[in-house]
This record gives structure tokens, sequence and C-alpha cells, in this order.
């Protein structure tokens, strides 16, 4: 029999198990079936939470702070109860400041014991947050990013900036003053975090406070404690004192080389200046300044939509005014016969943006009859043949009145159709049924129903009821009969702030 002498000198289980430990940062624990700690292998002691006077023949779970011993307990009992490998992760403090991460693995051993294995995991979870903290910040500038991009109104905006800046820089209380273009004063826009309503009325001159300073500068103010600063700001009321902040930073809002204002962040203790926190507090302002820019060119752009309507609207009831008074119709007719135009059509599930073109084509129903003589719209008997085929050209003379001026071309439906009828019989097309404009055929019915329920000269107001039997009698001929049911409904409702 041949020997292989070099087999003899093989290590034992033991030198092996201690080579593997001088190898690698793991600890190994023994324990029995409930946790007692009966023998442990670690490279350096250094690395255990106690020392083993203080942990050997206790229970792990007895040594270790009550909430990591509760999850050995449980990994224990799960182990005894599945039979297989049982992982936790944990967190401990280290005797050199900070917090240790730690993950434990149990396995069960063939005589009935456990062994314990333990890795320190700090350098991963630390990696891991920092990963975290990385991903945070860039979703809170891409959530900015969509308030720039998205239009949002310039509340909002600002809303949007503070939440993060107070989330992301881990601060108490975040404001934003924003600089009044015509008084050139820093003026309260937003606030989170505060206890009281010490800055709502704050107004500061240039060079005033330190927020004053920052506009001037162009630089962050930074002060360590407020409560030692030399420099006090005059505009803060005495309700600020109670709020109790140490550190605050002026962080001007500067997008193309304008100054918006100033972002204020607050801290009620103390705490250091690091580098990545400062870096991502700009990147915060310079992104706030770009969403309060944008914020603020929509504002302003609504503002000029807002006043162009308004003016385009009077220019309308101007000419809608002239025509009335040449034409002896009363205003207040057509202003009921345009509100119960947008009424039903509003009542139907007509959008808002159409809606505003139908009120406009309602209060100009009739503006072609600019060009219809006054010996043909004031004539007191019947007209001639003649007379009527002139008098029906009006709408044609609406058309050709309004088709020119763009933002009135949505609203040429009444105009054009209000005198088209449902069996084809109307003019000056002699459409049929939904040929004719949806807002053309609302229209009749609300005119016809004004026309007869108010006093003419010639004649006293109709009653609900005889109005009402005449419209049904007309549905079909002169009028949509789809329409009718929905307007009597709207009749018989009463419209809101009524009893």
């Amino acid at each position: 029999m041949i020997t292989d002498l070099s087999l003899q000198n093989l290590p034992d289980a033991d030198q092996r198990l201690d080579a593997l430990f001088q190898a690698f940062d793991d600890l190994l624990f023994i324990l029995d079936h409930e946790g007692t700690i009966l023998d442990y292998r670690a490279r350096d002691t250094m690395q255990l939470y106690v020392g083993p006077a203080q942990f050997m023949r206790r229970k792990m779970q007895d040594v270790l702070p009550a909430d990591v011993g509760k999850k050995f307990e449980n990994a224990l009992y799960n182990l005894h109860e599945q039979n297989k490998v049982n992982q936790i992760e944990y967190s401990l403090p280290i005797p050199r400041g900070g917090t240790g991460w730690y993950e434990a693995r149990l396995v069960r051993l063939e005589n009935g014991q456990v062994a314990a294995f333990v890795r320190d995991i700090t350098r991963y979870k630390e990696s891991e947050a920092r990963n975290k903290h990385q991903f945070d910040q860039l979703a809170a500038l891409r959530s900015i990013d969509r308030a720039i991009t998205s239009g949002v109104d310039l509340n909002l905006t600002l809303t949007v900036v503070l939440e993060h800046v107070r989330t992301e820089l881990n601060m108490d209380a975040a404001s934003i003053l924003l600089l009044n273009p015509h008084t050139q004063q820093l003026e309260f826009a937003a606030e989170v975090g505060f206890t009281t309503p010490a800055l709502r009325h704050t107004r500061l001159r240039r060079g005033e406070g330190y927020a004053g300073l920052a506009i001037v500068s162009g630089e962050t103010v930074y002060i360590a404690n407020l409560r030692n600063a030399s420099n006090v700001d005059t505009f803060r009321s005495p309700a600020f004192s109670r709020e109790n902040f140490v550190v605050y930073y002026a962080v001007p809002l500067i997008v193309k080389g304008q100054t918006l204002g100033v972002l204020e962040i607050f801290h009620r203790t103390p705490m250091q200046r690091e580098p990545d926190s400062m870096n991502f507090m700009n990147m915060l302002a310079d992104q706030a300044a770009i969403a309060i820019e944008n914020a603020m060119l929509v504002k302003n752009l609504q503002t000029t939509h807002m006043e162009l309507n308004a003016t385009y609207d009077a220019t309308i009831e101007g000419w809608a005014r002239a025509l009335q008074l040449r034409d002896q119709e009363t205003e207040i007719h057509t202003r009921r016969v345009t509100e119960m135009t947008v009424r039903l059509a509003r009542q139907l599930g007509v959008a808002d943006g159409e809606l505003l073109h139908m009120r406009r084509g309602a209060i100009l129903h009739d503006i072609g009859k600019v060009a219809i003589p006054d010996s043909i719209l004031h004539k007191p008997g019947p007209l001639t043949d003649g007379e009527w085929r002139l008098m029906r050209q009006h709408p044609l003379i609406a058309v050709e009145l309004l088709e020119p001026v763009p933002y009135l071309i949505p609203a040429l439906g009444i105009p054009r159709s209000h005198h088209e009828h449902w069996d084809g019989s109307g003019y000056p097309h002699g459409l049929r049924g939904e040929e004719i404009p949806l807002e053309a055929r609302i229209f009749a019915l609300a005119d016809v129903y004004d026309a007869l329920t108010s006093d003419r000269p010639y004649r006293p107001a109709w009653t609900l009821e005889q109005t009402l039997e005449y419209l049904r009698s007309e549905a079909g001929k002169y009028f949509d009969p789809g329409l009718l049911p929905g307007f009597i409904e709207m009749l018989r409702s009463p419209q809101e702030g009524e009893n």
C-alpha cells in the first residue's frame, strides 16, 4: 500500500475554520437550541458588540438591544420550525460613533445547535443610502422640472419647490420671497414648516435684512446661529422669535441674470455645512428660479389672454348694443336668450371652451341686420317679397362681417344658422335636422321662448303653459324635438342661487 505523505499534513477542521475567519471579517457564534452563546470565533475582538465576558453563556437575544434581540428570537423560532437557513438584518451603535449594520445567517447543526454567521454590511448599507439619497435628489429635481414644463400656476410651483427643499435638505422650514418688479421690494410668496405667521407680511428693500443682502450680493447668506447674529432682521415680527430657529440660509433666485427673489431656509438645531448638501441646495435654487420664471410667464400670458378676451367681449357687446338701439330690440332680451342658450348647452355637456363661442354667437346673432335699410327694419306693416328676400340675407351678411375676425370664426354657428328649421323650411341655406349646428338649434328654442313670454306692443306675454304648448306643436318642424325635453326640464329647474 502506497501512502501519500502530503495528505498526512492536511489541516484539521478547526485549523481550516480559523483560516477562514482570518481571511474574512465574519463573526461566528455557536448557540444552543434557545440561543445561549456557547462559543464564538472572531478575527478581531473589536468587532464584537460587547466583550466575551458579557455574552458567553447568555442568550443572544438578551445580550443585544431589545429590538435586535427580538429579531434573533423570531429567527431562531423560524429556523426550528422550517429547518432552513434564516437571515436577518439589524443595526447597532458602534463605539467610535455612528451606526453599524449587520447581516446574520442562522444555520441549524446536526447536533441541534445553531451556527450564527454575522457579517458587517455597513459599507453596503451606506452605499445604498447614498444611492437612495442621490435618487431622491434627482426625483426632486425631476418634480420641479415637471412644474416647469407643465405650466402649473405660480402658487403650486412654489409649494412643490418648498416641499422638496425642506425634505431633501432635511430642514425644518423654508419660505420664498419674490422681488416685486414695480416696488423693487421682496415680498412674501409662500412658506412651509412654520408654526407662526411671522413672515407673511414681509416687505424688504434691497440690502435690508439677510434676504435683502442676498439680493444685493447675488451670493448665499449663511447664519450659523441666528441668536448670536449681529445683523438683526428688522422685518421679523415678535412672533418670529417663538420659531426658535438657529441655522439660516438666504439663497438668491437668479435666472438669466435676473433676480426673481430669495429662497430662505431655516433649521431649529445646529448642523454642519456639508459640501454635498450645499451643492444640492444651489441646484434646487437654480431649478426653483427657472420654475418660478416659467410660472410667472404663464401667469402673465394668462392675464394678457384674459384682458384680451375681456376687450373682445366688450367690443362684441358694444356692437350688439348699437344694433339693439337701431333695431329697437331690448338688450335684456338678448342677455336672457344668451344665458338660456349657454345654460342648456352646459346641461347637454358642451365643453367650457365651446360655451364661450356660443355666448359670443348668441350676443351677435342679428349683427347682419346692420346692413338692412331702416325702411325695411322698421316697417310697421307686412314686408313685400323683395323686402323679405333682403331681410333673409342678414345671416349671410353676419358671416361676411364676422368671418374676417379670426377669434369670431368659431362663433359663426348661431349668427349664420339661427333661422334654419328642423324640417328644412328655414333660411338662408334650408338646412335640415342635424345639418343645423347644435348651438343654432339651442338658440332657436331660447329665442322663441323668450319672445313669446315677453310683453310686446302688439300683444301681452304668453303664459308658460301656452308657450310650452306652442313649442311642443312646433317640435319636429321648427325645433329639434330631441332638445325640447331638456329645455323644458331646464325651465322648470331653479338656477343656482335661486330658492
